[in-house]
């Protein structure tokens, strides 16, 4: 580790952004104002990804939502993964009554090896432990490997709420649904799981928005009438899974134009776009014409993840000037930034 990187790890953690903000404090009721601060599953950059940890750490360090990504279990219950093959982020690579289900998959019309939510129950799930995604970029969290359950949609919202209660503020879940499409052809459909919870934990407009990159899964959660704000997320290339398996040749080029926006605007509230998608365009300008918030996404810290312009010491995974982006984007008039460091977003934040 680079002395530059130790220092900037140290500050972090001195940092008035990483204090918990007391319940009813001064400091809880007059938050700045300013983009919603989205903990990327969490807060990615400093905790494995979708643990009770990550999140935990998001919130104490200032995060507005925090994200979970939802995926099915063999006996139909969401869970939080970055996707349902979960070598990457558990340990069942290395469990052997487990080795039997290693096998190939079609997602979204690409192989995929490994081993997949929906061939496990979630007892079974539940013997795993997460592990960190990047492990060659991120090694200062493999020291927290091996420590986290697995968790469910339902433990998310149980913890999202408690940490509203301690932090005096509504903590908001912003949930996406990954890969409905294939999901649903599999008999185990997303949207109506997520719909259960939402009614059955009471969710209103301020505990929670939903996201995915497919617009019929939004339409679905639509249609189910929960008063939810939707939130359309854009990729760089190609298109839409649903739609092209339909046969629908949309891009997400098509719908960023002031015509597509124009037809998200009818069932969602606000788009995700790549934050590269802003960077001399008129996205951002057409979006608000169109009635539509933005919060773009992903932002790191880094060097690997930012502008050559940015980067600071030798290393791809130093940290470089990850404050200047922040202030680059907000500058710009977003809504919203999804990152994987909410504690740096917060502190940008404040200017």
């Amino acid at each position: 580790m680079s002395v530059r990187r130790r220092s900037l790890l140290l500050a972090a953690a001195a940092s008035p952004a990483v204090a918990a903000v007391p319940a009813g404090s001064a400091a809880a009721r007059d938050r700045p104002r300013g983009p919603v601060v989205i903990g990327h599953r969490g807060a990615a950059g400093w905790r494995p990804e979708h643990t009770a940890a990550s999140y935990t750490y998001a919130v104490q360090t200032g995060a507005d939502w925090i994200e979970p990504d939802l995926v099915p279990t063999k006996d139909h219950v969401l869970v939080v993964r970055h996707e349902n093959e979960i070598s990457q982020t558990t340990d069942v690579a290395a469990r052997a009554e487990f080795a039997g289900r290693r096998t190939v998959k079609t997602v979204d019309g690409r192989a995929v090896t490994g081993w997949f939510t929906e061939d496990f129950t979630l007892a079974e799930l539940k013997t795993l432990r997460a592990v960190e995604r990047l492990p060659l970029v991120r090694d200062r969290n493999t020291v927290h490997d091996g420590r986290e359950e697995v968790l469910t949609f339902q433990e998310v919202v149980d913890l999202a709420r408690r940490l509203s209660r301690e932090h005096g503020r509504t903590v908001t879940v912003f949930p996406e649904t990954k890969h409905p499409t294939y999901f649903r052809a599999l008999g185990l459909p997303l949207e109506p799981r997520l719909a259960q919870a939402v009614r059955r934990n009471r969710l209103g407009p301020g505990e929670c928005v939903v996201q995915s990159f497919e617009p019929t899964s939004l339409q679905r959660i639509a249609a189910e009438g929960l008063g939810l704000a939707l939130w359309q997320a854009l990729g760089t290339t190609g298109g839409p899974y649903d739609l092209a398996a339909a046969g629908d040749r949309t891009t997400y080029r098509d719908m960023m134009t002031p015509a597509g926006l124009a037809r998200i605007a009818a069932y969602a509230r606000w788009i995700g776009p790549d934050k590269s998608s802003l960077g001399g365009t008129s996205l951002l300008a057409d979006a608000h014409a169109a009635g539509l918030r933005v919060g773009p996404y992903t932002f790191r810290a880094e060097n690997r993840f930012l502008p050559a312009g940015l980067r600071r010491g030798t290393g791809p995974n130093d940290f470089g000037d990850a404050f200047a982006e922040y202030a680059l984007y907000y500058g710009m008039g977003v809504d919203a930034v999804v990152t994987d460091f909410p504690d740096l977003a917060v502190t940008a934040r404040r200017g």
